[in-house]
């Protein structure tokens, strides 16, 4: 949601609204290595593959990456190519403040891997995944896509369907109106 709400402030189509969410996934894409530990029948405390591969992609040479292939798969290039640097960024800056384990592990931002291990980011307050700080900015940001889809028309549905996104709109205009002005 939060990479959605990256693209609002600028005009953009529905594509690179949906490159800058893309973006700002990506970097999870590292938990796919969990998969292989539960077809291997490992145990929560046994996630071999998970502890080794998670935050691997969390780093700036991956941000840059993905940026780039946005900015050539995009209309608005430079912008899109932008707003999908920013989204990814701000997924590392949640991940800092708001992703610590049940057991208080803090998987750190290895930000300059694989060139370098120094610049490993984390935050001594760094809350749990599901603490109350996390929901708060998910209840706010649902708000925002609310409004959104009311006020102008769209919301993230449209990355997947246009007519899911149209029936979306006219049921919440339905509940709350139609926008004036």
């Amino acid at each position: 949601m939060a990479g959605w709400a990256v693209g609002l402030p600028a005009d953009l189509s529905t594509r690179d609204r949906g490159l800058i969410v893309l973006a700002s996934v990506s970097p999870d894409v590292d938990a796919l290595p969990v998969a292989i530990d539960l077809i291997r029948g490992s145990s929560a405390d046994g996630m071999e593959f998970w502890s080794r591969f998670h935050h691997s992609a969390h780093n700036l040479p991956f941000a840059i990456g993905m940026s780039i292939a946005c900015l050539a798969l995009a209309k608005r290039r430079v912008l899109t190519g932008t707003l999908a640097f920013l989204a990814i960024h701000l997924h590392y800056i949640c991940d800092i403040i708001g992703s610590r384990g049940p057991d208080g592990y803090q998987w750190p931002i290895p930000f300059l891997s694989p060139f370098s291990d120094s610049w490993q980011l984390t935050v001594p307050w760094q809350w749990e995944l599901n603490a109350w700080p996390n929901m708060v900015v998910a209840v706010a940001l649902l708000a925002l896509i609310l409004y959104v889809a009311w006020r102008r028309g769209y919301s993230p549905v449209g990355i997947f369907s246009s007519r899911a996104d149209q029936a979306f709109v006219a049921v919440l205009r339905g509940w709350f109106g139609p926008p004036k002005g």
